[in-house]
């Protein structure tokens, strides 16, 4: 069974997969792929591909329609790049503050003066001047896995954070900083904050969040901090903010031809996951999410289907995508109670249209079990896992 690497993806991954799969960067049809950056848009799908996994958190990248109308699951990791993304937003946040990189270069233009250096340094230096972050509000758009940690440690450094998510899970509440107040209504982060970090995904709903109209409702001088995507943000609006003095400085880990050049833009080359412990994360995650699918049936950070584990009981699974419609598991179950299989253990679990079953059974599932189930209407894809 290969496992198709379109990127490079760090050794990390291949220590989990390497014991269990053929590991390689060319296959016409492997049964999982695991990939970063690559354009799967108009990749073709092999008849056994079964999932893929991306190393990071964005899926922008991947057919996600294609794939869930063909029963593929695609996995994501979220978290696994967390801290190396709240690492570069910290820096953004003093970058943007104290006018660290124009002061660097002009720094560099006193090369050849000698003895002057020092006193030119002093001379020159007050034109760098910039504010500390401490005692000044942040406002963080989204309170996932990065931005709770953005949140903590901006707090950590004496910021007051505002923090808006109306979706916040359990596990990002549980672990928010006390000092962290929850904001309910946007527009009141707007006009709060005096630098403002945006952690959402990128989706018809965000997609262009900072605009035009939301910039209007910010204070005068705000600084936007943007590692998420890029889409996020309209470029012209947030340009015309900053020739404005609107917004002070807009730092960016995705730049774009339009940005670069303008002043008071700090436009990053995407290095908020490049370091080499992000790197190791992803792939490991990725890496287990794929082998657990492949030999359990488990799903675990899906953005196609539920996340539905299953300890193993039995002697074989039942493994079933497909549309979360009316008396599906009954016509499921009486197939498998037609052939005298006695069930186990069972799981189910919805998203939307979608949704995916495990049915562990005390015998053998044969091929003709797997035709029986296939028939159904509205099944997808069914898998026999011994």
């Amino acid at each position: 069974m290969d496992i198709l690497k379109l990127n490079s993806i760090s050794p990390a991954a291949d220590e989990i997969l390497k014991s269990r799969f053929n590991v390689t960067d060319k296959s016409d049809n492997p049964i999982g792929i695991i990939v970063r950056s690559y354009n799967m848009h108009d990749f073709p799908f092999g008849r056994d591909l079964l999932c893929i996994a991306r190393a990071g958190a964005g899926v922008n990248n991947i057919p996600i329609e294609r794939c869930t109308k063909s029963g593929v699951v695609v996995f994501n990791t979220p978290g696994a790049n967390a801290n190396a993304v709240k690492e570069l937003v910290i820096c953004c946040l003093l970058l943007a503050s104290r006018k660290i990189i124009p002061a660097i270069e002009w720094t560099k233009s006193l090369k050849g003066k000698g003895s002057e250096v020092p006193a030119l340094v002093e001379k020159g230096k007050s034109c760098f001047v910039g504010p500390e972050i401490y005692g000044k509000k942040l406002g963080v758009i989204g309170i996932g896995a990065i931005g709770a940690l953005v949140a903590n440690a901006a707090a950590a450094l004496g910021m007051d954070v505002l923090g808006y998510d109306p979706y916040i899970s359990v596990e990002s509440a549980w672990g928010l900083s006390r000092n962290v107040k929850r904001i309910t209504d946007i527009n009141e982060l707007y006009s709060l904050s005096d630098y403002i970090s945006i952690h959402v995904p990128c989706n018809s709903s965000t997609k262009g969040q900072i605009n035009r109209d939301s910039i209007s409702k910010m204070k005068d001088g705000v600084v936007i901090i943007n590692c998420s995507r890029g889409e996020l943000v309209e470029t012209q609006d947030i340009i015309d903010a900053v020739k404005s003095g609107k917004v002070a400085r807009y730092v960016t880990d995705f730049p774009n031809d339009d940005l670069l050049g303008v002043e008071n833009v700090i436009c990053i080359p995407h290095l908020g996951a490049s370091t080499p412990e992000a790197e190791d994360n992803c792939a490991i995650a990725a890496a287990m999410e794929l082998a657990d699918y492949i030999e359990n049936g488990n799903i675990n950070n899906s953005v196609n289907f539920p996340t539905c584990t299953m300890a193993r009981s039995g002697v074989s699974r039942i493994a079933i995508i497909h549309l979360n419609i009316k008396d599906m598991i009954n016509k499921i179950t009486s197939k498998i109670s037609a052939q005298n299989h006695n069930i186990s253990n069972f799981v189910n679990k919805s998203q939307r249209e979608y949704a995916y079953s495990m049915i562990d059974i005390d015998d053998v599932a044969d091929e003709k079990l797997k035709k029986e189930i296939e028939s159904i209407e509205g099944v997808i894809r069914v898998r026999i896992i011994k």
